[in-house]
This record gives structure tokens, C-alpha cells and sequence, in this order.
């Protein structure tokens, strides 16, 4: 089965992304023989409709299944109406998050995990959806301080190497 992955990088060992509409590559898995592609997200820096842009790039690449974090409500729509599964992540790499998709360990999303604009920094939801803007914007934050610790802790043991 063909997978996607929102990563921060490429490759298998990247660390996944926890927003699906803005995040910077797509890393797309053959769960049966862990083949990737990682390709850069389109709709990244697209000024407006960068869920709706990412939802029908990553449903023309013959994805199945994605493995995210958050998903916007417009993206999860175009995504429910491709066919295409949802399935959360908290942190990782995309090999660890398509390690546990194939264990049958990762939640099924039924529908939106962000509020409307959620992935844009500072955006504020018409909606009054202001703290939940604040609650995913602190979530990407502490897994960006989790992913620096990492990042760190690896630059001092290469550099203990020489």
C-alpha cells in the first residue's frame, strides 16, 4: 500500500511533520517494500488554500493512506471525498510512523484535527477558534524544542567522534 507522510525533511529518517497543508516534503511509502519519494509540498507557500492544493496533490500521487498530524476541515474534506485515510501522529521519523501504521498502532482520524487555518502562524479561526490556534501552535512548538534536543544531542556526539 502507498502511504504519505508529512515530514520535515527527506528520506525515511526525517522527522515527520505534525501539519498536513504547509508541511515543507511529502514522503510517500511503500508500506510493503519501504520504498520513498520525497517530494517537496507544492502548497506550501501558497497564499491561500494550501490544504485543499496539498489534499489534491497528495490524492494524485496514488497515496492510500496519509499519516499526519493535524488536518485542516477543507483538506479533510477533499481528502474523505478521494478515499483517502487519515491517520494521526504525535512525533517520529516517517520510518517509525509507517513502522506503527503497518502494526495497526496509529489512531484513525474521522474527520478534521485543526481548526480552519490552523497550520498558518498567527492565523486566527473566524470561527472563535483563537485557542485552538494557541493549543496547535504550542503542540508544534514543543515538538520543535523535542526535535532541537535530538538534533543537538546528535551534533555532541558526532562532535565527541573527532
Amino acid at each position: 500500500m502507498k502511504v504519505v507522510v508529512t515530514a520535515e525533511g527527506k528520506g525515511l529518517d526525517a522527522p515527520v511533520s505534525l501539519i498536513f497543508g504547509r508541511c515543507p516534503v511529502y514522503v510517500f511509502v511503500d508500506t510493503e517494500t519501504m520504498e520513498a519519494e520525497s517530494v517537496p509540498n507544492p502548497a506550501q507557500a501558497a497564499a491561500g488554500g494550501a490544504g485543499i492544493q496539498a489534499a489534491q496533490f497528495v490524492l494524485s500521487q496514488g497515496a492510500r493512506a496519509l499519516l499526519t498530524g493535524n488536518v485542516g476541515p477543507n483538506a479533510a474534506g477533499v481528502l474523505s471525498a478521494g478515499g483517502m485515510e487519515i491517520y494521526l501522529v504525535q512525533g517520529g521519523s516517517v520510518r517509525e510512523v509507517v513502522e506503527a501504521f503497518k502494526a495497526g498502532k496509529l489512531p484513525k482520524a474521522s474527520g478534521a484535527t485543526a481548526a480552519s487555518h490552523a497550520g498558518i502562524r498567527g492565523a486566527s479561526d473566524s470561527s472563535g477558534g483563537r485557542q485552538e490556534v494557541l493549543s496547535a501552535l504550542a503542540e508544534e512548538v514543543a515538538e520543535l524544542r523535542r526535535r532541537l534536543a535530538k538534533i543537538m544531542s546528535h551534533i555532541e556526539a558526532l562532535e565527541k567522534e573527532e
